[in-house]
C-alpha cells in the first residue's frame, strides 16, 4: 500500500521573514508592505506548487503571523501556531499533528514544480532522505522514513547535518526544488527557472 506524505512548511512573522529580499518588489525602496505581498506571495506559491504534487496528502503551515494566516486559511491552507520559537521546533510542532509519513519543505521555493516534488519523494521511498539546496549546503526537502520521527536539523550547513544524522541525500534533475530564495540574486535564477504567478506580479514590480 503506498504511504502519501504529510508535509510542514514554517514560514516567520512577516516583519522578520526573509530580510535580505526587503526591496525586491519595489526597486530597492524596502517599504514593509511590498516586503510582506511578497514573502506572501512566495509561501502561496511553494504551498500551491506542493500541494499540486503527486504523493502529497496534506499540508500545514506553522506561523505565529496572524496575517499570513488570515491570507493562508482564505485559500483553504491549514495552518496552525508555533509552540515554542525556532525553525526545527516548528517543523517538530507541525509533525506532531501530522501523519505517520511526513515531510519538512521549505517556505521559500517560488519557481517550485508538483511534477519535481513528486519524483523526489518517489525517489526517498520508504528512506529518510532530503534534498539539498542549489548551493549544496542547505536543505530544502527533508523527508522521515514512515512511523519514524522527523529528525530536523535544519540552519546554517543543514545538508551536512542531515547527511551525518544517516539520512539519504537526493539529487536528481530538479532545479526548482533545489532553488530556495534568500537574496534578491537567488529570486532572479528562480525567475530564470519561472516562478509562480503570485511571486512573478510581485517581482516584476522591481524591474
Amino acid at each position: 500500500m503506498r504511504s502519501y506524505l504529510d508535509l510542514v512548511v514554517p514560514v516567520k512573522r512577516l516583519d522578520r521573514a526573509k530580510s535580505r529580499l526587503v526591496g525586491a518588489a519595489d526597486g530597492g525602496i524596502g517599504d514593509p508592505l511590498a516586503h510582506a505581498d511578497l514573502v506572501v506571495a512566495v509561501v502561496l506559491d511553494t504551498i500551491t506548487a506542493a500541494s499540486g504534487a503527486d504523493g502529497v496528502r496534506d499540508v500545514v503551515v506553522v506561523t505565529s503571523d496572524l496575517m499570513l494566516t488570515a491570507v493562508l486559511r482564505a485559500e483553504g491552507i491549514r495552518c496552525v501556531a508555533e509552540a515554542e520559537p525556532g525553525l526545527n521546533e516548528a517543523y517538530r510542532h507541525g509533525a506532531s499533528m501530522l501523519g505517520r509519513h511526513v515531510g519538512a519543505l521549505q517556505a521559500d521555493l517560488p519557481a517550485l514544480r508538483s511534477a519535481e516534488l513528486a519524483a523526489a519523494i518517489a525517489a526517498a521511498g520508504d528512506k529518510r532522505a532530503f534534498v539539498p539546496d542549489r548551493q549544496g549546503t542547505g536543505t530544502t526537502l527533508l523527508i522521515g522514513a514512515p512511523g519514524q520521527p522527523l529528525d530536523p536539523r535544519f540552519g546554517v550547513g543543514s545538508a551536512q547535518a542531515h547527511r551525518e544524522s544517516g539520512a539519504v541525500e537526493l539529487v536528481g534533475d530538479w532545479p526548482s526544488l533545489r532553488c530556495d530564495v534568500d537574496t534578491e540574486e537567488d529570486l532572479e535564477v528562480a525567475a530564470g527557472l519561472g516562478l509562480g504567478q503570485r511571486t512573478g506580479r510581485r517581482f516584476r514590480l522591481s524591474a
